[in-house]
């Protein structure tokens, strides 16, 4: 029993040990540990594959929040995780001869494509931890963009130098003492300019040991340096490439202080009352590696300063060369008043070298009488012309607009059914354009009685009589034609001829809508005849489905004037006497036969006046 026991103690220790090792993924999300996220400094760290790379933990980037000696004397170990692209767990990075530990760096000699992901740096002891996470990339060599294809290629930003022309300086490359701590031996370099290997054409430059030495600088060594680092560890040569950018600035000899190149001295602005003002400074600032500022002043107050919010400034660079700047700060002023003449104006350039200032003075401009006679003027013209515009742009609003004031409702003067009778041809395009769009957009929208004959007729009467009376009721006759209206002995062809007796009897007018295009030759006798005297309308497809396109406002002109009634007792009425209508006009054939006779007649005057 005691040995079994003692065997049982022995399987769990081993077990324990053995967990961190297998099951990395536990201590990463263990729930006592503080995750700072990822890291989002310079959007991760990029490699090039083959080059040897290393990564620093982000949680030492603030040493007095947490310092690597400091832990390390604490009890804290610094543990390394990888969660490589495909993968849904991250795995502990063991020791090996290709990742390797330096501090609070993981090496990577050399990195491959595969090495591509998210690396966990975890700071712990027994009681606490953090961690955060970076990304790495590892680029291919054509991912990397270059100048020109025989420059090297390089994963890592570029360092900028800034060399005085006829002066000299000493290269550096890039890392090349972390490089130096991990190497076995002292590392070499192999310097570039561009495309060009060392030794150069000339004897300005020259590399010694493993700096580069320009003795004397000129514009064509400006550019980007290439340097390769090589070393030897366990067994292995490794080497990266760095990129530095030179850029050649006006010798230091020459003298630094900042001037103002505009405004001149003693400089006078005139302004006009109620008008933005604009006072420009311009400010030359030799190359100097200091901070410079140029600003205007009011009344002693910078424009933060200020509390009237009429005024502000903007800043813009105006030139730069050979690190020298010319810099440009406008000051505005919205709405100037009288008052503003009386405030004292400075403009003020800064660097490490001086300081200068410059004061501008505003003078308000008087008009004389005649620039305000011009303007009232040409404001005059230009309201006329903009009421010409106005007239021609919108006359058919305005001719709707005059309508509804002063125009009379015919419902007060004549005891007619309908307001509108359509007109169309049967089995045809135009039907269904009648049912589904006119007759609805009429009734619903502009609230016009509305009379259709396959619809309003009653069962039992006369075509002939009940068309003809239908006609003689309304207001106004809307006679939609296309290719295929008005066939000789078709319905649509007698409410034609009744609406043009009906023109002669002086009870009824007609409108053309012409719902698709027909050939002149086309038209029947009595349609090409009466298109001399009567209004047209045309349907242009999707233009005039909105009712405020111009095919609505034209036959809204053509339509009676319709006003909103009072407690809608005209449309109480109109609805009780639709059906009296109806029974009187059955009971009214032969009268309605006689009607007929008069059409046939009367339409024969209509055609010989047309003609």
């Amino acid at each position: 029993m005691a040995s079994s026991i003692l065997i049982l103690l022995i399987l769990s220790v081993v077990v324990a040990r053995a967990t961190p090792a297998i099951n990395g993924t536990s201590e990463v999300s263990d729930p006592t540990c503080h995750d700072w996220g990822e890291s989002s400094t310079g959007g991760g760290v990029s490699v090039l594959e083959g080059e040897a790379s290393w990564l620093s933990c982000p949680l030492f980037s603030h040493p007095s929040v947490y310092n690597y000696s400091s832990t390390q004397s604490s009890g804290h170990n610094l543990v390394w995780y990888r969660l490589l692209d495909g993968h849904e767990m991250e795995q502990p990075i063991k020791q090996s001869s290709r990742f390797s530990r330096d501090r609070d760096r993981l090496w990577l000699q050399p990195a491959f494509a595969n090495d591509t992901g998210q690396y966990i740096c975890m700071l712990r002891n027994k009681s606490t931890c953090s961690k955060i996470a970076m990304r790495l990339k590892v680029l291919q060599h054509d991912e990397v963009s270059r100048g020109s294809s025989c420059e090297p290629p390089v994963a890592v930003a570029a360092t900028q130098v800034v060399i005085p022309l006829q002066e000299g300086k000493v290269l550096d490359c890039p890392d090349l003492r972390d490089a130096a701590k991990m190497a076995d031996s002292p590392p070499t370099v192999t310097w570039h300019h561009l495309c060009q290997e060392y030794p150069f054409w000339n004897s300005d430059r020259e590399q010694k040991g493993v700096h580069l030495q320009v003795h004397i600088m000129y514009d064509h060594y400006q550019g980007s340096y290439y340097c390769n680092i090589k070393f030897q560890r366990r067994g292995k040569t490794l080497n990266f490439t760095r990129s530095i950018n030179v850029t050649a600035v006006y010798p230091s000899s020459l003298p630094k202080e900042p001037s103002i190149i505009q405004p001149p001295e003693h400089h006078v602005v005139t302004a006009k009352k109620d008008t933005e003002v604009a006072l420009v400074c311009r400010g030359l600032f030799p190359y100097l590696d200091s901070p410079w500022d140029i600003w205007w002043t009011i009344d002693g107050k910078t424009v933060d300063q200020l509390a009237d919010h009429r005024f502000y400034s903007t800043r813009r660079q105006v030139r730069y060369d050979y690190g020298n700047r010319i810099e440009e700060s406008t000051l505005l002023i919205q709405n100037f008043q009288s008052k503003d003449v009386k405030r004292k104006y400075y403009c003020s350039v800064r660097n490490q070298r001086g300081v200068e200032t410059r004061r501008v003075q505003l003078e308000e401009e008087v008009l004389p009488p005649l620039v305000e006679l011009s303007c009232g003027l040409g404001v005059t013209l230009v309201l006329m012309l903009l009421l010409f515009v106005v007239y021609h742009v919108f006359w058919l609003e305005l001719l709707l607009l005059y309508r509804s004031w002063f125009g009379t409702d015919e419902r007060h003067i004549d005891d007619k059914e309908y307001d509108v009778y359509i007109s169309y041809a049967r089995n045809s395009d135009e039907e269904q354009f009648v049912l589904s769009t006119l007759c609805r957009v009429l009734e619903n929208e502009l609230g016009y009685s509305v009379c259709i004959f396959d619809r309003d007729s009653l069962p039992g009467g006369t075509m002939t009589d009940e068309t003809l009376s239908f006609v003689a009721r309304s207001r106004r006759l809307v006679v939609v034609f296309g290719p295929g209206y008005a066939i000789e002995g078709s319905q649509a062809l007698l409410e034609l001829k009744a609406g043009i007796d009906g023109i002669m009897g002086g009870h009824l007018r007609v409108i053309l809508v012409q719902y698709k295009p027909v050939r002149r030759q086309d038209w029947v006798r009595e349609l090409r005849k009466a298109r001399v005297a009567l209004a047209l309308v045309r349907w242009q497809g999707d233009k005039s489905k909105e009712l405020t396109s111009g095919f609505w406002k034209r036959l809204r002109v053509e339509l009676p004037v319709r006003r909103v009634s009072k407690g809608g007792e005209d449309e109480e009425r109109s609805s009780k006497e639709v059906g009296l209508m109806r029974l009187y006009s059955q009971n009214s054939t032969n009268s309605q036969t006689g009607l007929i006779t008069n059409t046939v007649k009367d339409s024969q005057k209509f055609m010989n006046l047309a003609a």
